[in-house]
């Protein structure tokens, strides 16, 4: 039994380097395609997530210095807490997930999270149903793009608000005997985020701003690219194309049922 144990924690252990080797040799083996797709990725970023996301950015940045936040969590408190077992504060978030798109709410929650609002299990919590797609995709793209109809789009958007708001409920139970530490918590909301906003120091609340947003959106680059990458790989290796075939048989009972 207990060999048997430690074969499992080999296999475990290899699994991940195992993928890596794989992804290292499919980098070699499909090089020209894998450049494509990454110069794909990266014009795909440039052109539609660095001017869509980077103002955003520093917008909520910046509003985190500010005491907005905290007066949407005061007047908001009596109706999150009941709710969805979090902070006022959150409410912040689920405002701008829901006007802004991926991945502002969680970019906020982030930012909630790192000043003290906010504890690991309440951003938890919050990032379940916060992250939202944004209005201008649903009713956009999808309604008057795909569905050539606006009314489908704001039927649509109000479903995905539906089913966010009753995510969180749903997960307002989640980890509920968790203690949560009140000294720290308190310590740091006494300091009201660290940094507030003020003439004396807007150059640097500005500058770190700027700089955390830039970070934050390189980095999502850089996740694009790579995904670009992967898919890449699986399609010129024919994976995507066999997992579809073993797949199909099950789509299509679905599909009838």
């Amino acid at each position: 039994m207990k060999s048997f144990k430690f074969i499992v924690f080999k296999v475990k252990s290899a699994i991940i380097p195992f993928c890596i080797c794989i992804f290292t040799i499919f980098l070699l083996i499909f090089s020209n395609n894998n450049l494509s797709a990454a110069k794909k990725g990266i014009a795909l970023w440039y052109s539609s997530v660095l001017p869509s996301l980077l103002p955003f950015f520093i917008a909520t940045e910046l509003l985190s210095h500010t005491n907005i936040v905290s007066i949407i969590g005061n007047f908001l408190n009596p109706i999150m807490r009941p709710l969805f077992n979090v902070p006022g504060e959150g409410a912040f978030a689920l405002v701008l997930g829901i006007i802004s798109g991926y991945p502002i709410g969680a970019k906020t929650v982030a930012n909630l999270k790192e000043n003290g609002i906010c504890s690991d299990v309440e951003a938890e919590r919050l990032i379940s149903f916060t992250n939202n797609s944004g209005p201008l995709f649903i009713i956009g793209t999808v309604g008057i793009s795909i569905f050539l109809d606006v009314k489908i789009g704001f039927l649509l958007l109000l479903a995905h608000i539906l089913a966010a708001l009753t995510v969180g409920f749903i997960f307002r139970f989640w980890k509920r005997n968790y203690k949560l530490s009140t000294i720290k918590t308190n310590t740091v909301k006494s300091n009201e985020y660290n940094n507030k906003v003020s003439f004396y120091n807007l150059g640097e609340i500005l500058y770190k701003s700027i700089f955390n947003s830039i970070i934050s959106v390189v980095m999502i680059g850089g996740f694009i690219v790579l995904f670009s990458v992967i898919v890449s790989m699986l399609s010129n290796s024919k994976i995507i194309y066999i997992i579809a075939t073993l797949l199909s048989p099950l789509f299509s009972v679905v599909r009838y049922i």
